[in-house]
């Protein structure tokens, strides 16, 4: 082997070291985005459990009025776990969440006249009067079992 192929191999060989370097620094710190994002996640999720034991112990304690309560309580539901979400005991947030979807909030709730404000409102008492006991059944099961099983394990 002659000089020239020598000094090749070596630059080669360099080159080849180099670039492995860099690849593992890019390694690194995508394996830390991955531990940063989990540690997000876990956060979000513990976050949401915890507004998911309030709303439910606040729909039990009548501190939030039952429609509010359920609407809040599936949408959390859906971003917290999906299984969770769809289990039997919640499929009464849905119910209440699908009777009242067309039904304006805010500043559309304020542009309503009284007459509709009113046929809005009977329609609140008839859907309270019809799940009442099925909400605070499932606001029970949430804060007994749902929201104690692990997420993966929960239905």
């Amino acid at each position: 082997m002659n000089a020239l192929s020598i000094a090749v191999l070596l630059v080669g060989l360099l080159a080849v070291l180099v670039l492995g370097g860099y690849a593992l620094h890019l390694w690194r710190r995508v394996w830390a985005q991955q531990r940063a994002f989990a540690a997000a996640e876990s956060e979000r999720q513990q976050r949401l459990g915890a507004d998911l034991r309030i709303l439910a112990g606040s729909l039990l304690d009548e501190q939030l009025p039952l429609i509010e309560g359920a609407i809040r309580i599936k949408v959390l539901l859906d971003n917290y776990d999906i299984q969770l979400s769809s289990h039997a005991y919640c499929q009464v947030f849905h119910t209440l969440f699908d009777a009242t979807s067309g039904i304006p909030t805010h500043a559309g709730w304020k542009a309503l006249t009284a007459v509709e404000k009113r046929q809005h409102e009977k329609h609140f008492s008839e859907l309270e009067l019809q799940h009442k006991a099925a909400a605070r059944k499932a606001a029970r099961w949430l804060l007994d079992e749902g929201l104690q099983q692990p997420l993966a394990h929960a239905c």
